[in-house]
């Protein structure tokens, strides 16, 4: 990968040099003013938009890799005349190019992001014109695949055991378990656990829960014995008032912040040694994996999650499917290369 040093105008050397949130540029391939260009675009960036470091050295390397690339397409380096001229079939030979590269969708998107950003700049000093990025179709941005815990590892996050050495109280430790209890046995997302108010919870023999999701969409889902026992528990030793107000509340008696739960399971990651994938919304992850590794219909988890949409419950085959060819190779006695 290209490390900027400093091939530009010595005015734009010194410009950069002085501005530590600006990456050092490397020698590329262009005219005079459109490398003064690319130096103020930086600095635009840099002072009026306060990206980060991290995000001008990655716009600076992709408009410094379209640039070089340019210079090859034209066979000289180009000009501001050449970044006006632009045709939409230049910028598919570079993304083209760019794929050939080995690069994936979403280095190509975040390239054609920085490229179109540079463009916009030059086009309000009348230098250039973005339109001809309308005429590009962007790459499909790549699904990521929910990350499941394993069943041993869920286990484990619901073990009370694993946080008796924390230094809080009994009534405190118990909420959280509660709360991650309702995440993996509930399939819940985490605001839809801790908006439930005291007089729903799912407690004695009431086995079902009423919950409003994403666009107000209600649902009644079962709640299993173990999760009843873990909200039982939290009420009968939690020291405050809980009646007409939220079920699960702070220290001080307030509404409990999805942020303590959060870094609750940024703890669990560090005494249980898992992946940073390892978050509250894993739990319904693993919630949905687990049903369906067990037998579960696409339909009921359809409908358990609240998913408006069959397609994007579907993505839990694809999991289980991965799930299912890893132990393959893991066992197979041929599947070894």
């Amino acid at each position: 990968m290209r490390k900027f040093s400093s091939a530009i105008s010595p005015e734009g050397a010194t410009f950069l040099a002085k501005q530590r949130a600006l990456p050092d540029m490397g020698s590329f391939s262009a005219s005079p003013p459109v490398q003064k260009a690319v130096v103020e675009w930086l600095r635009a960036l840099a002072v009026e938009r306060f990206s980060s470091p991290h995000t001008i050295s990655a716009y600076g390397r992709d408009i410094v890799f379209f640039l070089d690339f340019l210079t090859d397409h034209l066979g000289r380096p180009p000009t501001l005349d050449d970044l006006i001229a632009l045709e939409p079939s230049d910028l598919r030979a570079f993304m083209a190019r760019r794929r050939n590269d080995g690069l994936g969708s979403r280095s190509l998107l975040r390239g054609l992001a920085a490229q179109r950003n540079f463009f916009n700049f030059l086009e309000k000093k009348g230098l250039a014109r973005s339109d001809v990025f309308s005429a590009v179709r962007a790459p499909k941005r790549p699904k990521n695949l929910p990350k499941a815990l394993s069943v041993s590892a869920a286990r484990d996050v619901l073990d009370h055991a694993h946080r008796a050495g924390q230094a809080c109280e009994p009534w405190i430790l118990a909420r959280d378990t509660a709360v991650l209890a309702l995440l993996y046995g509930v399939g819940l997302r985490i605001s839809e656990a801790l908006a439930i108010r005291r007089e729903d919870a799912p407690i004695g023999p009431v086995d079902r829960i009423n919950i409003i999701g994403k666009g107000g969409k209600r649902r009644v889902l079962p709640v299993i014995a173990p999760v009843r026992a873990t909200i039982e528990n939290y009420i009968e030793i939690c020291p405050h008032d809980l009646s007409n107000g939220p079920l699960f509340i702070g220290a001080r008696g307030g509404a409990l912040s999805p942020r303590i739960i959060q870094l609750l399971m940024q703890r669990l990651r560090g005494a249980l040694g898992l992946s940073e994938a390892a978050t509250p919304h894993a739990l319904r992850h693993s919630f949905a994996t687990h049903l369906l590794g067990r037998g579960g219909d696409l339909r009921t988890i359809q409908e358990l999650l609240g998913h408006a949409s069959l397609s994007t419950t579907q993505i839990y085959t694809s999991i289980d499917a991965q799930r299912l060819l890893e132990a393959f190779r893991a066992a197979h006695p041929r599947a070894e290369p």
